[in-house]
Parts: C-alpha cells; sequence; structure tokens
C-alpha cells in the first residue's frame, strides 16, 4: 500500500519515520520531495581500452572525481554521474521507499535507475542520474530534485538494513560487486 501525505505526517509526528531537514513544503499527496546536496561525483576520462573491474575496489575509486560544495553542477551530454540527497532518512522496520526523479528533470532529459530504500536504512540517498539530452544541464544544490513514494510492508521486517550504504552521508561510491 503506498502511503498517504496523512500516513506521511503522521509517521514524521511519532519519529517512526525521520526526515532531516524536511522542506516545509517537501511532504506531496503520496511522497517526499528530497532535494540535491552540494556534491556530485564525475567519471573521470579514460581511454577506449580501459576496462572497468567492477570487483576491484582500487578501479572503482580511481574512476571517480568527487566535487564536494560547487555553487552549481553541470553534466554534460550523455554523461552519467553520482549525486546526493541534502535530506538524511531513517527509515521504520515496516516501510521501505522507492525514488524517482521528479518529472520536471525528466523532461529535460534526465533519467535516474529506480531506486529502492530498505526498511531499516538511514542515511543520505545516492543517486545515479544520466543526462540523455544533448546538452549541458545545469543544477543547483537543494533544488527539489527526487521523490520518494513509501510503501508499508506486510509485517515488520526480521533484520533493518544494515548493509555497505548505511549511515552514508553524502555521495558513498559503488562498492565492488560479489
Amino acid at each position: 500500500m503506498v502511503l498517504s501525505d496523512y500516513d506521511i505526517h503522521g509517521m514524521i509526528r511519532d519519529r517512526r519515520l525521520v526526515i532531516k531537514p524536511l522542506g516545509k513544503d517537501s511532504i506531496r499527496e503520496n511522497g517526499v520531495d528530497f532535494r540535491l546536496a552540494n556534491e556530485i561525483a564525475h567519471h573521470k576520462e579514460f581511454g577506449d581500452d580501459f576496462i572497468l573491474d567492477p570487483m576491484n575496489k582500487e578501479h572503482i575509486s580511481s574512476c571517480y572525481n568527487v566535487v564536494k560544495n560547487p555553487k552549481s553542477m553541470v553534466i554534460a551530454p550523455y554523461e552519467q554521474t553520482l549525486l546526493s540527497t541534502l535530506e538524511f532518512i531513517s527509515m521504520p522496520d515496516d516501510v521501505a521507499g522507492f525514488v524517482e526523479l521528479r518529472s520536471t528533470w525528466a523532461r529535460h532529459g534526465l533519467s535516474m535507475p529506480p531506486t529502492i530504500i530498505d526498511a531499516g536504512f538511514k542515511g543520505t540517498i545516492t543517486l545515479e542520474v544520466v543526462n540523455n539530452a544533448p546538452y549541458k544541464i545545469l543544477l543547483r544544490p537543494r533544488q527539489r530534485f527526487a521523490h520518494i513514494v513509501f510503501i508499508r510492508t506486510s509485517s515488520k521486517v526480521l533484520s533493518k538494513y544494515s548493509g555497505f550504504y548505511s549511515g552514508q552521508r553524502g555521495i558513498k561510491l559503488p562498492q565492488p560487486a560479489k
């Protein structure tokens, strides 16, 4: 079941769902809008012969250039970047979330694969964003960018999320694939 604004307000009031900072107009009819933090990770440029080994931690970390505290962020045409939400979230043990790009940004040519926030997750959300447009797109920190829809699970989860990305603040680069 998708939770309504009434349900979301109730969970926040009861401190079952924590979102900090929470913008005054962030809670929508059936979800919450999240804003961009002031951080972006661009892929470094490599030659055509470069092959990423997604199981190699050093390979992964050497592929990104993380820029902190920019006044604005530019995503080049056809570039894939990592961004982060400004908001930190702490999820209840009986609610999961689906993170999607706000439709305004999709209409400008950006796309983002759906991200699932597991029950019990705590942290900021790293967003994987691709510019499909033939032009650069300018983003600014604190812009509303992503929308989270919450769903109630059929029961409390037996084990809350405690994986690699637990407690993250800002962009956390991918973990090695297993």
